[in-house]
């Protein structure tokens, strides 16, 4: 098929009462979040449950990083591009749909592995079924919200993250506790395959460019590679993507890394870990989340490149008080101080993605987030934790049982690189924003 084939869902046409509905747009954001969730409760269950699942299968920290970090990373970026080039010309919905069917399927296999390269593959299909969700949702959510409240909707989904996070933390932790890793797996992945259904059934294919004012319907896809030049030239979606994907690096890193170390060096029990992590933490992540995005809306209508500039000072705020934490030996006191950097470095998710969907024309909407997605994952989800449990092994000569906690430290200095890109990508927003609308009321 033509790259520049015309998608039955994009005929040039008016949408129903019931799309233009502010209700049924609010069941459409919540069933996407509700989506979410399950993405990463998925991804982020094998976090809390990564000290049993060594032990049992005898592990080391490199194989801990690769299996929940490079390997998963690298099929879930890669796969994204095609999948997201697949959602500019087709139903959005049933890639989503048919996307969490495979990783909730993969999630419950887990829990069968008997060895590390069981585990591996297990994981992998994990990544094969969730690099169908975000980009799909990204363009799903562009097409249900205008331009000016696209930061706070996205924000809102990406409550998923820590949502899912601490779900995933909970569950796992406090299954593995009393009935062991492998029915944790079990228990939260099989769910996924009836919510699937769900969605289909009720979730429908909104008309492209619905909500933006002034736009004139697109009915052909440019060809990739002009797609791809277009994306790839834009200064500010490539600072955006290099600042979320450092920022991911220490996000994922720790995220990975921290209740290890906490149940490592402080002897917390794996249930306790898990509340902790969970409650504290991930309450002060969906925080931050929500209020990144709905913040970064109403200052941007001051000035635009709040959408730059919020991200920036949340993660420069937030390294301080990782290095405090790191270095305290008191684990209660060094998760309550956890609490504000955990706030700090969730602000840029909403005004991150909401600028890239503003700033990428229309019919690319879905490639544009997949190459956020792949830049962001492939340097944070695919590096932060394997390079942490490779520096970890590395170090673990000279300080021993205490490597992770250096190990922690060393990535959180990626943040200044981090804060660079997005104070650069704040100095060609309003310039790019200004042109993509200029170039979509063209047609």
């Amino acid at each position: 098929m033509s790259s520049s084939a015309p998608s039955e869902t994009t005929v040039p046409g008016q949408p129903d009462e019931k799309m233009l509905s502010p209700r049924y747009r609010t069941y459409v954001l919540a069933m996407l979040v509700i989506v979410y969730v399950f993405n990463f409760l998925d991804r982020q269950i094998v976090t809390i449950l990564a000290e049993p699942i060594k032990l049992d299968l005898g592990l080391s920290d490199t194989q801990i990083g690769l299996m929940t970090g490079l390997a998963f990373a690298i099929f879930y970026t890669v796969l994204g591009v095609p999948i997201a080039r697949l959602a500019d010309r087709t139903n959005r919905t049933s890639i989503i749909a048919a996307a969490l069917i495979i990783w909730s399927g993969m999630t419950a296999l887990c829990g069968a592995a008997q060895n590390f390269t069981q585990m591996l593959l297990a994981r992998i299909g994990v990544g094969v079924g969730e690099a169908g969700c975000s980009p799909p949702a990204h363009s799903l959510i562009a097409d249900y919200y205008p331009p000016e409240q696209r930061a706070s909707a996205l924000s809102i989904y990406a409550l998923g993250i820590p949502v899912g996070s601490i779900l995933g933390l909970l569950a796992g932790g406090w299954i593995a506790e009393f009935w062991g890793w492998r029915t944790a797996f079990y228990l939260v992945g099989l769910p996924g395959v009836l919510l699937a259904i769900v969605f289909k059934l009720t979730i429908r294919e909104p008309i492209r460019g619905m909500s933006d004012p002034g736009v004139k319907a697109q009915t052909e896809q440019p060809p990739l590679l002009e797609t791809m030049g277009i994306l790839l030239r834009n200064r500010t979606i490539m600072h955006i993507a290099m600042g979320g994907a450092l920022t991911s690096f220490v996000g994922y890193g720790l995220g990975q890394w921290l209740p290890a170390y906490f149940i490592r060096t402080h002897e917390l029990g794996i249930a306790e870990t898990a509340t902790y992590f969970g409650l504290v933490l991930g309450v002060a992540s969906a925080v931050g989340t929500f209020l990144g995005g709905t913040l970064a809306d109403k200052l941007a209508i001051r000035d635009k490149r709040y959408y730059a500039w919020m991200p920036a000072a949340g993660v420069l705020a937030a390294f301080p008080f990782y290095v405090v934490a790191m270095l305290l030996d008191q684990p209660y006191w060094a998760i309550a101080v956890l609490i504000v950097p955990s706030l700090l470095n969730s602000l840029w998710l909403g005004p991150a993605f909401g600028t890239v969907q503003n700033v990428a024309p229309m019919r690319m909407r879905a490639l544009a987030s997949a190459v956020l997605l792949f830049v962001l994952n492939i340097i944070g989800l695919g590096l932060g934790p394997f390079l942490v449990g490779v520096l970890s092994d590395a170090l673990s000569g000279t300080f021993g049982a205490e490597s992770l906690r250096y190990a922690i430290l060393i990535a959180t200095f990626a943040y200044f690189w981090a804060g660079a890109h997005f104070l650069l990508a704040s100095r060609t927003l309003r310039e790019d924003l200004a042109r993509n609308q200029r170039e979509s009321a063209i047609g």
